[in-house]
């Protein structure tokens, strides 16, 4: 029994942080477009 909960949780923890990798690479994809977009229609990026 108290190997399938850490076999539970270990599952759970690897596949929590492949998703956070996931998110974090789809964000920055996104944010690389938008700035492709602003630079192709020829207005200022906004400031950070």
């Amino acid at each position: 029994m108290t190997k399938k909960i850490a076999l539970g949780a270990t599952l759970f923890a690897v596949l929590t942080l492949s998703a956070c990798n996931t998110v974090n690479g789809a964000g920055r994809d996104l944010r690389s477009a938008g700035a492709a977009v602003s630079d192709a229609s020829g207005q200022d990026k906004p400031k950070k």
